[in-house]
């Protein structure tokens, strides 16, 4: 459904004929009593009289106080039937039922398409378009003078909150009380079904995945679902993305991310920075560090595969093993469509495509696309073979 945003008047209600003589002058919307326009009046001046007293949020309505409340407790009354997500109140359970429904009634904005769940919302939204509080500086406009007035410190890079601990400031009073938690280690927000707590509410929704399952981030690519937006950025990164911005200065050897760099670089150093604190042996990764103290000093836990109970040190590794079991193939061609267990071998399989070869027998010269097929090449020539890995330059050969 959509609602013109010239058509919204706020001033008439259809659904009665009640008298409204009671005028906000900001907005003009009327009201029946003196008591609702003086509550409204708040959404303009920011004024939040209502405070939690284990986090410090405000709020405008005593209502909406007490449905916050119920996130610190662990009491949960309404659940979804689809994800078993849990909710404090029925509304919220309500909304959240419309992401299962997506051919469900949505409403848009018609200035800037942006879609929501209920009337309600769009209605409020459409006060992000009027002219009553507009930032001179980028043109933003805001649904009250106080939201203007803390985002005009953007702009000026004023930040009147002080940390008495540490003195780092920020713009906003409610960014300080959550700063300050990681002085006071308070964490407010608990878990109703494991009793684990965070210091900040958004931590907890996002841990709450762990217990229902839900994975609303999907990958357009290959269809993988992730709990948090941050993961699927990263796993687009890692796995779709053609960038390699890392290169490492001894080979030229590009990577994706920085950590991959700095795990290859010990390759050429022969730096051996992780120590063995039973003995005196030592690594140049922590994953080898990790395995020794597994096989050599039995500390640590191994992780075991479910179906063969075959175990590894990584969680990576047991997940790559898992994937063989189950069939599941992420990685596709670009080229084919053919699909791999798992990024390497993906990558050795992108060399079929290309007429590169970036390996060459030292002895006669022969050259080969993967390090493999000149090692058993180097069988069928006589002397002391070495290879040689020929620089390649961007132009030449682009590994997606």
């Amino acid at each position: 459904m959509k609602i013109e945003a010239d058509s919204i008047d706020i001033t008439e209600h259809p659904h009665d004929d009640k008298p409204r003589p009671y005028l906000c002058t900001v907005c003009d919307k009327r009201f029946t009593r003196k008591d609702s326009l003086n509550v409204h009046k708040r959404i303009h001046s920011g004024e939040k009289p209502f405070v939690c007293t284990v986090c410090d949020k405000r709020f405008i309505l005593r209502g909406s106080l007490k449905v916050h409340k119920l996130t610190h407790s662990r009491e949960k009354l309404f659940v979804c039937a689809v994800c078993n997500k849990w909710f404090s109140d029925k509304r919220s359970l309500t909304v959240h039922r419309k992401l299962h429904t997506p051919t469900g009634e949505m409403y848009s904005c018609t200035q800037c398409e942006k879609r929501f769940s209920t009337e309600q919302y769009l209605r409020s939204h459409m006060y992000v378009h009027s002219r009553k509080y507009k930032c001179t500086e980028c043109g933003k406009s805001f649904t009250s003078n106080h939201n203007l007035t803390v985002h005009k410190r953007s702009h000026s890079g004023e930040k009147p909150f002080e940390c008495s601990d540490c003195g780092k400031r920020f713009t906003r009073a409610g960014d300080l009380v959550k700063h300050s938690r990681i002085h006071s280690r308070e964490k407010p927000y608990k878990c109703h079904m494991c009793y684990k707590a965070f210091s900040q509410s958004g931590d907890l929704n996002t841990h709450m995945r762990v217990h229902t399952g839900d994975k609303p981030y999907k990958c357009s690519l290959c269809n993988k679902s992730f709990s948090q937006s941050s993961s699927l950025q990263s796993h687009k990164r890692h796995v779709h993305s053609n960038r390699r911005p890392y290169d490492c200065r001894y080979c030229g050897k590009l990577f994706k991310t920085h950590s991959h760099l700095k795990r290859h670089v010990p390759t050429h150093t022969g730096a051996k920075q992780h120590s063995c604190r039973h003995c005196s042996d030592r690594f140049t990764s922590h994953y080898k560090l990790k395995r020794h103290l597994l096989k050599s000093h039995n500390e640590g836990t191994w992780l075991i595969c479910h179906i063969c109970q075959k175990t590894f040190s990584r969680k990576d590794d047991l997940k790559t093993h898992v994937r063989r079991h189950e069939g599941v193939k992420p990685y596709v061609c670009s080229e084919c469509s053919k699909c791999f267990y798992t990024a390497g071998e993906l990558k050795s399989h992108l060399l079929s495509h290309s007429e590169f070869r970036q390996f060459y027998c030292s002895l006669c010269d022969k050259c080969f696309k993967c390090k493999a097929s000149v090692k058993r090449h180097f069988k069928g020539c006589s002397g002391v073979a070495t290879f040689s890995l020929l620089v390649k330059s961007e132009t030449e050969i682009k590994i997606r």
